[in-house]
């Protein structure tokens, strides 16, 4: 009687609603009544995509961190493809990247102290910077104003390009939010995730409604003309409220899938999800973060308002994403273990 009585209402209320409004009223949804999606989520299908992502050149380029979180007042050490890495910024804002480890000792420059634009070792104070010179080889880095990346050549394999494959971002004023998990899997695993739109809204049910693939590449797809999946799908924004949108999702290289908004609130705003390989754990087996960011644009009156409230709305924007990514990494994590053999 009372879930009759809601479907009255919402019915009633979508009736009414003014539809250049971005937020739409969706009714009631019955999770286990859904229409099922396993018959378009083909495996042949999902497994070509990303035989075909991988193929893509990358120039050797890992993404390392969100630009915020590489300073000029302190070093940020991390790990990539199993190396340990340092980065800085130059009095000028110009990020570097070197070697985690002092060539003296083997200090970790992670702890090292900023200064002039160089780092300072706590151990017995040797200098490293851009000219250190032979022993200590800063590596080529590049800073797209939203995430820092760095060219390991060794790493990757490939022949080397001067920049990474960033995708088109909105033009304008915009807002970004960068969020980092890691799992126990491998890129190829988190890449995977994403070229499976169909799990939308079975596996994150609090976040995605009315998800619907409108278009998929073929299985026997030769070159990269249509390599993307068009979806419909509407964004839950509260209770009994949501934004529809028709969104892409494109690999431009191994390890990066990127989701556009084409049409609807926000349209040109894109999520990138970067898979990055730490290396190993201390069980021996392999560890990838997601490095996501979420740059929104709009041309509303309204967003460039909220855009300079950045600080304060940037945690909320990295916590529905980190939501997100605890259920995906468990799916990456999953396909990890199934594909070889631990389970």
């Amino acid at each position: 009687m009372l879930t009759s009585l809601r479907s009255r209402i919402a019915t009633t209320l979508a009736a009414r609603w003014p539809e250049r409004w971005p937020l739409q009223p969706l009714p009631p949804s019955d999770w286990a009544r859904q229409e099922p999606t396993y018959a378009g989520a083909d495996p042949k299908l999902i497994a070509a995509a990303l035989e075909r992502a991988q193929a893509r050149p990358s120039g050797n380029w890992f993404v390392l961190a969100s630009s915020r979180e590489v300073r000029a007042d302190r070093p940020f050490g991390t790990r990539v493809a199993g190396s340990e890495l340092v980065a800085w910024r130059e009095d000028d804002g110009t990020v570097r990247v070197g070697p985690g480890a002092c060539p003296h000792l083997g200090a970790p420059m992670a702890l090292a102290a900023v200064d002039c634009g160089e780092l300072v070792c706590r151990w017995h104070g040797l200098r490293l910077g851009a000219s250190s010179g032979p022993g200590w080889p800063v590596l080529p880095a590049h800073d797209d104003g939203v995430l820092v990346w760095v060219r390991l050549d060794d790493a990757g394999g490939e022949p080397p390009t001067d920049a990474p494959v960033v995708g088109a971002r909105p033009s304008g004023t915009t807002l970004d939010a960068v969020t980092t998990l890691t799992g126990t899997c491998e890129p190829e695993d988190i890449v995977a995730n994403r070229l499976d739109p169909w799990h939308g809204a079975w596996f994150h049910p609090y976040s995605f409604q009315r998800l619907r693939v409108d278009s998929a590449p073929p299985v026997g797809l030769e070159h990269d003309a249509g390599d993307r999946f068009l979806v419909t799908v509407t964004f839950k924004a509260g209770p009994g409220l949501g934004v529809p949108v028709l969104a892409e999702f494109v690999c431009p290289e191994p390890r990066t899938v990127v989701m556009r908004i084409l049409d609807g609130e926000g349209a040109g705003s894109v999520v990138e999800t970067h898979a990055t390989p730490r290396g190993p754990g201390r069980d021996g087996l392999p560890r990838t973060s997601v490095i996501e960011a979420v740059v929104a644009g709009s041309d509303r009156p309204g967003f460039a308002l909220a855009s300079r409230a950045g600080a304060l709305i940037r945690p909320a924007m990295a916590h529905t994403a980190a939501k997100l990514w605890r259920d995906d990494l468990d799916y990456a994590e999953r396909r990890y273990a199934l594909r070889t053999g631990l389970v």
